[in-house]
């Protein structure tokens, strides 16, 4: 009787000491739609091939031209990179443009040399950008302008976070790009594997 108590004890201190983690993100985890698009060395990419050395990716669509939403969400990708320190190897940033016709691969090269190695720059035909922001549920639209660029584009500006096993696992809207906490989000499943 005494040995089953010990065990009981036992197993109820090892539960509590079992880490637990509440999501900063929206949970998602739906699968993640493979695709291949160009890089910005003119290289084809897939997802899959990003995701298969084990590496979580923030994905975000957006464009170069973009005068505020986009720079700023990739800064915060960037942040969230540099605060996982030994783990920022394990992370990628993917940005896939929704601006083909301007965002070749060599602008991208220079846009993505601003942000650090870890960040891939995509493009690809206008319907394949089209296939790809559906699959994601990512919205985007040209919007005229009196600007010297004639056009502006609206578009979703949210951070995808993807799982090596290829899942949406989490989202991260404009109210929640917290680079802090999704570091932390992203440590609690770095360290899940």
């Amino acid at each position: 009787m005494r040995v089953l108590a010990l065990l009981i004890i036992s197993l109820l201190l090892l539960g509590s000491c079992k880490s637990s983690h509440e999501f900063y993100g929206f949970f998602y985890d739906k699968p993640a739609q493979d695709f291949k698009l160009k890089d910005q060395d003119g290289q084809s990419r897939s997802l899959s091939s990003i995701t298969r050395d084990g590496s979580i990716v923030l994905l975000f669509f957006g464009y170069t031209n973009c005068p505020d939403i986009c720079p700023d969400s990739l800064s915060k990708m960037q942040k969230t990179i540099e605060l996982l320190k030994k783990d920022s190897s394990r992370v990628k940033a993917v940005f896939i443009s929704v601006d083909p016709e301007r965002d070749t691969p060599a602008v991208l090269k220079c846009y993505m040399s601003y942000f650090g190695p870890s960040f891939i720059g995509l493009t690809g035909k206008p319907e394949e950008i089209a296939s790809v922001a559906k699959a994601y549920n990512a919205y985007y639209t040209k919007v005229k302008s009196d600007s010297a660029l004639g056009y502006l584009i609206d578009h979703t500006a949210t951070i995808y976070l993807i799982t090596p096993d290829m899942k949406v696992k989490l989202l991260y809207t404009m109210n929640k790009q917290e680079p802090k906490k999704i570091a932390e989000d992203i440590r609690f499943l770095l360290s899940e594997k």
